[in-house]
C-alpha cells in the first residue's frame, strides 16, 4: 500500500476505525466483530490493501491485529505526545519514504509499507501519515475526544473551521440538542 504524505484526509478512517470499539458503540456492539465486517468497512472506505490482494477476506488473526491497531489509534488521539506516536505507527510498517511523480508530472512524497507488513502494518502507515498530517497541518488540538457526556468516541477533526465538537454530530450532537431544547421547554437552563 502507497500512501502520499500530505493527505490528512485519511485521518477519518481513524476516526471511523476508533469508533467501531464495543466501548463507544455501546448499544451496537463491536463494529468488527468478525473478519466480515472488517472487509465490509475497508470496502466501504475504498481501502485496498496489498495484504488482501485478490479479493481475499481478512482472517480472525488479522481482524485481531487490527483490534490492536484500533487501540494504539485511539491512545495516538488521546495521548499528550500524538506526533511522536504516529511516527513510531509508521516507522514499524513502511518503507523510507520516496518521491515520486503523480500524474500530472507534480512531485510528492509518499510512503509504502513494508514487503510482509501484513493487514494492520499496511493500516497503521495509512492512518499514521493521516494523523500525522493532521498534526502538521491543522495542529494537534484536531485529534479530540467527542464532547457528548454520553459518548467515549474520538475523532479527528479535518473540517475548515475546526469547530467539530462530536465524533458523529447527526447523533451525538442531535442528542445534545435535543435534551438542550426539552431542558428549555421544561424552563430549565441547559
Amino acid at each position: 500500500m502507497q500512501v502520499l504524505l500530505d493527505d490528512y484526509d485519511v485521518a477519518s478512517v481513524a476516526t471511523d476505525l476508533v469508533n467501531t470499539a464495543p466501548e463507544v458503540a455501546v448499544s451496537t456492539g463491536d463494529g468488527l466483530a468478525d473478519p466480515h465486517a472488517l472487509h465490509r468497512f475497508l470496502h466501504e472506505r475504498r481501502i485496498a490493501p496489498d495484504a488482501l490482494a485478490g479479493g481475499r477476506s481478512p482472517t480472525p488473526a488479522e481482524l485481531a491485529a487490527v483490534h490492536r491497531l484500533r487501540g494504539e489509534v485511539r491512545a495516538i488521539i488521546d495521548g499528550a505526545d500524538p506526533a511522536t506516536a504516529a511516527a513510531e505507527l509508521i516507522g514499524a510498517a513502511a518503507r523510507p519514504p520516496a518521491l515520486t511523480r503523480d500524474a500530472t508530472g507534480t512531485l510528492r512524497w509518499q510512503l509504502r509499507s513494508r514487503p510482509g507488513a501484513g493487514l494492520a502494518g499496511e493500516l497503521a502507515v495509512l492512518l499514521g501519515v493521516g494523523l500525522l498530517s493532521v498534526i502538521r497541518v491543522l495542529g494537534p488540538d484536531r485529534l479530540r475526544q467527542c464532547a457528548s457526556p454520553a459518548c467515549r468516541g474520538a475523532f479527528v477533526d479535518i473540517s475548515r473551521g475546526g469547530r467539530r465538537r462530536y465524533c458523529v454530530p447527526e447523533v451525538c450532537g442531535n442528542r445534545i440538542n435535543v435534551a438542550n431544547h426539552r431542558a428549555r421547554r421544561r424552563g430549565d437552563t441547559p
